[in-house]
């Protein structure tokens, strides 16, 4: 596990040098293709999902949200997002990254989730705590934790408004930040993080298994974390208004 880990490790250390010192206008371009996962895919997207293909074709199969399934005969499949906020980044706002998940035998072992933005990657392997990366250092670093968040994340919140205003009236506030990988895989700093839409595999894989701690509601087109469980409790008992 630890030649996987510094495989995708490197390949966000790439990315974030990519970024710094090789973009280009075109870059931001959309290519004529539709990715896997339904959306428009943007060149920069392909660029950053081949340095991944590149980093991570030795050790497992590949399934990403652009390319699809690659099939490299092995028991080791990655499941990668190699733009998460892709809307952000186009539009310069500091908030986007990279995801990927690591799965054997359909069991998933690792997550790992990149703020590019903040140039650190959080992550957990099986059995083990979870750990923060910085890339600029290449170094690992301890990460104060917010035992007190007052704000939460609501992700996909701009086509919900009623739900909005139900956060509103009960005086939760909220942000609506535009990757949803980065904020499943970081909910412990915030008071929670609601997502609803498509539960696609490439948002919240590696995230879902970042956060396996804390307290999680999932059905088909909702997930619900918090790392406090009043909150978690009142959710459940108001889920209908949702």
């Amino acid at each position: 596990m630890e030649n996987i880990k510094n495989a995708i490790i490197k390949s966000n250390i790439e990315i974030l040098g990519y970024i710094k010192n090789s973009l280009k206008k075109n870059d931001f371009l959309y290519t004529n293709k539709i990715g896997f996962g339904g959306d428009k895919t943007l060149k920069i997207d392909a660029i950053l999902e081949e340095i991944f293909i590149e980093n991570l074709k030795d050790f497992g199969n590949i399934f990403s949200e652009e390319c699809g399934y690659i099939d490299n005969q092995k028991d080791i499949t990655f499941i990668i997002d190699p733009l998460d906020g892709s809307n952000n980044f186009f539009s310069n706002i500091p908030y986007f990254g990279t995801s990927v998940a690591v799965k054997k035998d359909d069991i998933t072992i690792a997550g790992f989730v990149a703020n590019l933005a903040s140039k650190t990657v959080v992550y957990r392997i099986l059995s083990e705590d979870i750990r923060y990366f910085c890339l600029e250092s290449k170094k690992e670093f301890n990460k104060i934790e917010n035992h007190s968040s007052k704000v939460a994340i609501f992700e996909r919140g701009y086509k919900y408004p009623n739900i909005c205003k139900i956060l509103d009236d009960k005086n939760f506030k909220f942000r609506v930040l535009g990757a949803t990988a980065l904020s499943l895989a970081n909910a412990r700093d915030a008071l929670f993080v609601l997502f609803i839409g498509d539960l696609r595999v490439f948002d919240i894989e590696a995230a879902l298994f970042i956060s396996g701690d804390l307290y999680i509601y999932k059905n088909e087109n909702l997930i619900f974390i918090t790392k406090y469980k009043d909150t978690f409790d009142y959710f459940k008992e108001n889920i209908n208004q949702f």
